[in-house]
């Protein structure tokens, strides 16, 4: 990676703790601040501001102890999903993200500041797309409903640092439930019956909501009890290593015969798979093993299956394809592709594979031609602009790597991968402000607002800035400056 960020132990440790101690704080801030009332009595507890940066340093805790997945179809695919069910929410002007952690644990989180999380496992063991779609719209529900600040409000009654204890806790329990766990047993003091009967209010409201916007969105009701059912057969058989998301969404009986009753007021009717759900799903069960090989077994498995749809083969070929090119069998991955490619020679994931195959052997000329077509056909597809842009800077083709790029701001944010992919082509053009600006953006991103603020003033001190670098470094650090002093108050 372009950029390198430090972390040590006494980090991690902060950070793990982190969340435990910036609770009550928020809580008198957003108190001394006038919030209008929007009947809605947790509004007084957070405002909007701080949650949005509470989430983002979420999200940084998340990074440091969880791998998310950075796999441009993978994100590209769950930010689809996401935003199409909140979309459907009687709360559009909430903010969200959508990302996929890779851990093969069936769980699901919503932190602060619409900060969603999903780990792979859902997808590799939901049975159908509507499964997993159900598991996201009763995330979004959790946020939309503002079941965290609901949570700060109710806390207010019991003594600051047993609530901050327990609250920190809770969150740090959505994230990584071992912890939260040992977090749990430490907290005492405290009405924990009365916490775990809040929770299960909060459940059965993101399950009634959550349905809602599943049906609005299209997706089969059916699949949320379906879902909660196939967890409660994993618990009876695994007393002992019940799901992660039976432990951090308790499940009951009444709960999955509530959801059943509602769906059941719906007609049914048949749903069908998306395409792109197919194929991530398959790509995920080919990145999921260590040993390629073992994953090719597994496809070469299901294809033997005569029962397979053609969509179910396809997305099995394709799985295939992905196999044979982690595990280098290049000719072997050409062969599944041709089958992929010959009644749908314009699929842009199947040329997205196709590409990274020829990559993968160096054969540049025919990878930057693959990557062409697709970027032709699909000039605002974020997967298209990652990979050809990747595939242009290791043939050092540093400019057209960054108009690409540029190019892609007119559709979205940058992310740190696309912010590390700009800095290297600004590094190999030679234009080492840009670098450093780049990296003042990526740290930021990163939650890393305190390198940020250091690295501008570095900018300030080292190169010589004309008056239009200077007037925008100025403003880059005035905003920085109230975002490390928001982050800061925070963090007391």
């Amino acid at each position: 990676m372009f950029f390198s960020i430090i972390k040590t132990h006494a980090n991690k440790y902060k950070y793990a703790l982190l969340v435990g101690v910036i609770l009550p704080v928020i809580c008198y801030a957003g108190a001394t601040q006038n919030l209008p009332d929007f009947a809605d009595s947790s509004a007084s507890v957070i405002s909007p501001e701080y949650e949005r940066r509470l989430g983002q340093l979420f999200l940084k805790q998340v990074r440091y102890f969880s791998r998310i997945i950075s796999d441009p179809e993978v994100e590209s695919y769950i930010e689809s999903i996401g935003y199409q069910l909140a979309s459907h929410s009687d709360n559009t002007e909430q903010p969200f993200k959508f990302f996929v952690v890779d851990n093969p644990g069936i769980n699901a989180f919503a932190g602060p500041g619409g900060m969603i999380g999903i780990n792979s496992g859902i997808i590799l063991n939901a049975q159908d797309e509507s499964e997993l779609a159900s598991v996201m719209s009763h995330e979004i529900a959790h946020v939309t409903q503002r079941h965290i600040a609901r949570m700060l409000e109710e806390h207010k009654k019991y003594s600051i640092p047993s609530a901050a204890a327990m609250v920190g806790a809770i969150l740090i329990a959505i994230a990584n439930p071992q912890a939260g766990a040992a977090a749990m047993a430490g907290v005492s003091g405290f009405n924990a019956q009365n916490q775990i009967n809040f929770t299960r209010a909060n459940e059965e409201e993101a399950d009634r909501i959550g349905m809602q916007l599943l049906v609005r969105a299209g997706h089969n009701p059916r699949s949320m009890p379906a879902f909660f059912e196939k967890l409660q057969r994993l618990s009876r058989f695994q007393q002992s290593n019940a799901p992660e998301y039976m432990r951090t969404h308790p499940l009951t009986t009444s709960r999955i015969a509530d959801t059943r009753a509602r769906a059941e007021e719906y007609p049914l009717q048949q749903y069908e798979n998306s395409h792109a759900y197919t194929l991530v799903r398959n790509k995920l069960i080919a990145l999921s093993f260590e040993n390629p090989r073992d994953a090719i077994n597994v496809f070469i498995d299901k294809l033997r299956d005569d029962s397979l749809s053609k969509k179910e083969r396809l997305g099995a070929n394709y799985g295939l394809a992905y196999a044979y090119v982690k595990g280098n069998e290049h000719e072997l991955a050409a062969q599944q592709i041709d089958i992929l490619l010959k009644d749908n020679p314009d699929d842009v994931a199947y040329l997205l594979v196709a590409a990274l195959n020829q990559k993968e052997q160096s054969n540049y000329p025919k990878a930057l031609a693959i990557y062409e077509k697709a970027y032709k056909l699909y000039p605002d597809y974020k997967p298209v602009i990652i990979a050809y842009s990747r595939a242009l800077l290791d043939v050092k083709r540093a400019k057209q790597a960054k108009q690409l790029l540029t190019d892609y701001e007119r559709f979205y944010s940058h992310t740190l991968t696309t912010y590390s992919l700009l800095g290297q082509a600004e590094a190999m053009l030679g234009n080492e402000i840009e670098v450093a600006m780049i990296q003042v953006d990526y740290y930021y991103h990163a939650g890393e607002t305190k390198l940020a603020v250091d690295k501008l003033k570095f900018i300030q001190q080292q190169y010589p800035l004309d008056y239009y670098l200077e007037e925008r470094v100025k403003a880059k650090m005035e905003e920085l400056q109230y975002e490390l002093e928001l982050e800061e108050s925070i963090e007391l």
